[in-house]
């Protein structure tokens, strides 16, 4: 079995935190005292990040797995919050499993992360094949500039991002390799056909400076959940539970104590 890592603290229902691509649980820390008096809260490490083992084949599928394998012994059903790549994973273990998942906070959150035909709401393909190619000749300095885009014009952008690039090794460099699998599965994903069969009550929250992942998108997918609400977080960027922690963790609650 592969073994994921997790910080846990508090007490009461489950409420499981999924990170985005190439970083780690840590990046939650300055959320979970806003969540541990209501809900025992699980913040992971995804596979091939932080001090989590890696998974073969690196997919969608396969970390789903391995996420409903490591909380197989917690009883009833789990919340869960999933940032950028995370949400990817929450929406498709909501739709593998819907009746372990109550209730899904999608951040920042893609059905779809690079643009086709028929998706205009997304990065150009050209641009994360550019992104994967400096992956392999330069890979800090690349990671680095990914921090960048995630605050990039935000209000908090400078502070944002001294905090993130001092979080960002603290649990050792992840494996290229595995860095290189996890941005050919975001390439690769398409939740848009899933999307409409997931009945999980969810709260889709964006910010209006995301370069990442369009506000656009997250409001389509607000729409085509079935049960889900939208809320857009006005001057954030990539990571609003960082930037506008405080409204943040108010709807959040909000939403979880069923408001």
């Amino acid at each position: 079995m592969n073994r994921l890592h997790r910080d846990v603290a508090g007490s009461g229902p489950p409420l499981i935190l999924l990170h985005g691509w190439a970083l780690h649980a840590g990046l939650f820390a300055p959320l979970i005292p806003g969540f541990t008096r209501r809900f025992r809260v699980h913040a992971v490490d995804l596979p091939g990040h932080g001090y989590s083992s890696p998974v073969v084949p690196y997919s969608l599928d396969a970390i789903v797995q391995a996420l409903e394998d490591a909380f197989a012994h917690v009883e009833g059903p789990l919340c869960v919050l999933g940032w950028s790549l995370g949400g990817m994973l929450a929406l498709r273990w909501a739709h593998a499993t819907p009746q372990r998942i109550a209730k899904l906070i999608l951040v920042a959150t893609t059905p779809r992360f690079v643009a086709a035909a028929d998706w205009s709401h997304a990065m150009a393909p050209e641009t994360l094949a550019r992104f994967a190619d400096e992956l392999r000749v330069t890979f800090r300095l690349t990671l680095q500039r990914f921090l960048t885009l995630q605050v990039q014009g935000s209000a908090e952008g400078i502070a944002l991002l001294k905090q993130l690039r001092a979080r960002l090794f603290e649990r050792g460099e992840p494996s290229p390799a595995v860095l290189r699998d996890a941005l050919a599965l975001l390439t690769t994903t398409d939740l848009r056909q899933d999307a409409a069969r997931i009945l999980t009550p969810a709260l889709v929250v964006t910010g209006d400076r995301d370069r990442l992942t369009p506000a656009a998108a997250g409001d389509w997918l607000a729409r085509t959940l079935p049960n889900a609400r939208y809320a857009n977080i006005s001057g954030a960027a990539h990571a609003p539970f960082l930037s506008h922690r405080r409204a943040f963790t108010d709807m959040a609650t909000s939403f979880l104590d069923g408001a």
